[in-house]
């Protein structure tokens, strides 16, 4: 028992120094790109000015990256008296895998979609879009919330919300002026690839599908989602680019600019790795 608990108390230490190595990285570029306009309009004193504002950015974006995300979809908090059912899928989920119960958000867009938001597990949040609710079955639905779970549980949401909430700041200048997304766009990419791997999402898939216990569900509700999305593909703009890599499925057409915003691993390998799950565990 001793063994097993110096394990899990290894696995958790580098769970947490890979989550502060990501942020890290998220954080690089906006300092870089502070400091740098800085030190070019007014040398090192403007250096420093940049590297001040880059802290003060920083600290309103922890503070409030989770509602930048959120709202980016429109999201509302849902009551337990609209959607009962959710709620108990969602609290059955969160005590099986010893979490607190998230906030439950909801989101108007048709395409089938949900994520996962905030900065610690007593701060998370779990968005559903209303196409997702029309469309999945329990068990698929359970299948989903089971991965967002995992994201939750996995110390992915920190660095995840925080490049969100940095690529939202970088990018608003764009929604004023489009063309300006083809210049702050690359940055707003480059801050979000170098915070999410595409190996979150494996292990999302998998966590989630045995906490739930059906990774065929689970399977089932990827080809539901992909199907929706390929149908009601939304537009990469610059409110929504952002927040594409906290989706469960990217809910955009895989072309054109969409593609600097793309970190989820194809659906394929996804929907093998899970079939390959429920094989096992029978």
């Amino acid at each position: 028992m001793a063994v097993r608990a110096d394990r899990r108390g290894a696995g958790l230490s580098s769970s947490r120094a890979g989550a502060a190595a990501r942020l890290a990285a998220a954080v690089l570029p906006l300092v870089a790109l502070c400091t740098g306009i800085g030190a070019a309009v007014a040398g090192g004193v403007g250096a420093i000015a940049g590297l001040a504002v880059a802290a003060v950015v920083l600290a309103v974006v922890c503070a409030y990256c989770d509602r930048l995300a959120l709202s980016a979809m429109a999201a509302r908090p849902v009551s337990e008296v609209e959607h009962p059912e959710l709620y108990r899928l969602v609290r059955e989920l969160s005590k099986g895998g010893r979490l607190p119960v998230p906030r439950l958000f909801l989101s108007p867009a048709e395409q089938p979609n949900s994520f996962a938001v905030g900065r610690n597990p007593r701060s998370a949040a779990i968005c559903c879009t209303d196409g997702l609710l029309a469309s999945l079955d329990e068990a698929e639905l359970r299948g989903v919330l089971g991965h967002e779970l995992a994201h939750v549980s996995g110390r992915d949401l920190l660095p995840a919300t925080v490049s969100a909430g940095l690529a939202t700041v970088i990018t608003f200048p764009a929604t004023l002026a489009r063309l300006l997304m083809l210049v702050l766009g690359p940055v707003a990419a480059l801050v979000i690839r170098l915070s999410v791997s595409r190996r979150r999402e494996y292990r999302a898939d998998a966590a989630g599908a045995l906490l739930a216990g059906d990774p065929v569900a689970l399977a089932g509700a990827l080809r539901k989602i992909e199907a929706g999305v390929a149908e009601l593909a939304l537009a990469p703009d610059a409110r929504l680019s952002p927040v594409a890599h906290l989706m469960i499925v990217s809910p955009f057409r895989p072309d054109g600019f969409a593609r600097l915003f793309a970190t989820h691993p194809p659906l394929g390998e996804r929907l093998r790795r899970l079939e390959a799950l429920a094989g096992y565990r029978r």
